[in-house]
């Protein structure tokens, strides 16, 4: 994404989306910024034009198939993948639900500062890749990134434009029927995924936007018209027009 480097001292304001994969809640999370080094030494931000866009919900409140939906309503999306050094389970593909490493590989690209963020949750690493998201929003493209809302939280501290969105279900009801009809996991389990969920759903107010997922084609009209607004900003067409902008406007 760079060239460039990763230290808890680097500027906020190295990411900047001119107006966030799926990752389990956090046990620990370690957050790092990235810059660019000018010749004096001093850091200074990219001229990014890409936005940010980063989702949350509660387990089993419907993110995953949203997501599927706008990306094919909105192809110019790029959706970020983490890297975990977990197993793949069943049905995941390496460098489509996550890029699959050893902890080997995962200490190397961590010294080198290719993560924007990682988080050792259940025994296992997670990260966002801080070098691919740079190169994406600086070259003018839309990222979005899944993540819980400790993440997005974070995302947003050293990415101030960020879009945030949280997917909210209609009912605790139908959360618990989406997490049973996944047929993954005991009742035990299932309780304590809806626990979880309240405690996400807490934080709603955190988010720049809040979607009802109740009418699933209605959800997704939303997502697109969030995203499309965001591209349609003043500072963001300043930005991509920067060119035609000056010569409308100059004598």
């Amino acid at each position: 994404m760079r060239p460039g480097r990763v230290g808890a001292a680097a500027d906020d304001s190295a990411f900047r989306c001119t107006p966030t994969g799926r990752r389990p809640q956090r046990e620990r999370q370690r957050w790092t910024r990235v810059t660019d080094t000018a010749p004096s030494g001093q850091t200074k931000a990219p001229p990014a034009s890409g936005c940010l866009f980063v989702l949350a919900a509660p387990s089993g409140g419907g993110k995953t198939s949203l997501v599927s939906a706008l990306l094919e309503r909105e192809p110019g999306i790029r959706l970020s993948v983490s890297y975990t050094t977990r197993p793949p389970r069943p049905g995941e593909s390496d460098g489509v639900h996550y890029h699959f490493i050893d902890e080997a590989r995962f200490t190397t690209l961590k010294a080198r500062g290719e993560f924007l963020e990682h988080a050792h949750v259940h025994g296992n690493w997670y990260a966002t890749s801080a070098t691919w998201l740079r190169d994406q929003l600086t070259a003018g493209r839309d990222v979005l990134l899944e993540i819980d809302w400790q993440g997005a939280a974070q995302v947003h501290r050293l990415i101030p434009d960020a879009v945030l969105i949280f997917i909210l279900p209609p009912s605790l009801a139908s959360l618990r029927e989406r997490l049973e009809k996944r047929g993954q996991d005991s009742a035990e389990v299932i309780e304590r995924r809806l626990e979880a969920a309240r405690e996400e759903m807490r934080h709603y107010s955190d988010f720049n936007y809040v979607i009802m997922n109740q009418d699933f084609a209605r959800a997704v009209d939303d997502l697109s018209a969030i995203v499309r607004a965001a591209r349609l900003t003043a500072s963001r067409q300043g930005v991509r027009h920067a060119a035609l902008i000056q010569r409308l406007v100059e004598p």
